[in-house]
């Protein structure tokens, strides 16, 4: 048995959990010191206060007042942080982390680099601690908190620098709904799976589209959805390439933005955009709801503009982005460029 410290109590910090616990191994959950009414409700019930599932025998619980003790013992350390929580993890958590401990983030996400390049979390936090050594490992593949709870049969990967190391955090959590894949092409799984985000609003966009023609809750219009969709893979598969990473990473963006474009906040945002709702119109009307996908996008075009004045890219390869970001931060309306989509193949 093995004992885990995951510190971050949300959905996905948590789900994580349930398949090495289902292995055998002690799971304890720290809560950030935002998630005390979650760590609570866990303490008082067992399950889990937004995700609504219970949680299951081999979790203990500790507010973050209580690292020390959760920390103690611990093999491998999970940050269960959302991407809005990558400033703290860097700045509060990795130095109390020793060097040798593992670290495995659940994080999806890259930062934009003045030059324009995307880089991962664990690139990221590297740079924020140069000299210091760090085991850092990362997760990325279609996987949402509450099917892997559900024990819903998915496929992700795990990757890191060390492929023992890899293969010995797989060996805790890899069960008969878990399934992982490996790989030290940490950039690549990382940022395909991240830009997901950008490119589920661009896809939902067309159910918000559907709905002004047949009402909220009418029937929706697929075929928009699908050439938003191959847009979306098409763009995405441009980018990792642009990262200085390996294109086959373009698997695991795809089926991360398939289970995001069915559900979520992403979804919702883009519905709501697509309805014809302005930017400020919609964010208003999700007050409280994070939304990566603003950041994911953001950022995300913002290194692809640099590129483009560095001639490193061009305007045209990537049109669904480039609007994405003018309907985010250029208060445009939605107005598909359907014609810009539109490729020969082998012609001469």
């Amino acid at each position: 048995m093995s004992i885990i410290t995951i510190v971050g109590a949300g959905m996905m910090g948590t789900a994580i959990g349930y398949p090495a616990a289902g292995n055998g191994h002690e799971i304890r959950l720290v809560g950030t010191p935002l998630d005390d009414a979650i760590i609570d409700h866990a303490i008082a019930t067992h399950t889990h206060l937004t995700m609504k599932r219970p949680i299951p025998d081999g979790f203990k619980f500790y507010h973050f007042s209580e690292l020390s003790e959760a920390m103690e013992g611990a093999e491998l350390i999970v940050s269960g942080v959302s991407s809005f929580g990558v400033e703290w993890f860097s700045e509060t958590m990795l130095p109390l982390i020793p060097e040798e401990m593992p670290i495995l983030g659940v994080t999806k996400g890259m930062v934009d680099l003045p030059d324009g390049s995307l880089i991962s979390y664990p690139e990221y936090y590297r740079t924020r601690h140069p000299g210091r050594k760090m085991r850092l490992c990362a997760v990325g593949g279609p996987c949402t908190s509450y099917e892997l709870a559900d024990h819903d049969p998915t496929e992700v990967c795990f990757c890191g620098d060390e492929p023992q190391l890899l293969r010995w955090i797989k060996s805790l959590f890899e069960c008969d709904y878990y399934h992982i894949s490996l790989s030290t092409d940490v950039r690549g799984v990382e940022c395909a799976v991240a830009m997901k985000n950008a490119y589920a609003l661009g896809v939902s966009l067309a159910i918000g589209l559907s709905e002004r023609i047949e009402g909220v809750g009418g029937r929706e219009h697929y075929n928009s959805q699908a050439a938003l969709f191959g847009q979306s893979v098409r763009e995405m598969r441009r980018l990792i390439r642009l990262s200085g990473s390996g294109d086959d990473n373009i698997v695991l963006g795809a089926g991360d933005l398939y289970v995001t474009v069915f559900g979520g906040r992403t979804r919702k945002i883009g519905t709501l955009l697509g309805r014809g709702l302005s930017f400020d119109e919609a964010m208003a009307a999700l007050s409280g709801v994070t939304l990566e996908s603003i950041v994911i996008a953001t950022r995300t075009a913002r290194a692809v503009r640099r590129l483009i004045e560095r001639g490193k890219a061009r305007e045209a390869e990537f049109p669904l982005l480039m609007h994405i970001d003018d309907i985010i931060n250029g208060g445009k309306p939605v107005d598909i460029p359907w014609n810009k989509f539109e490729t020969e193949y082998g012609m001469d």
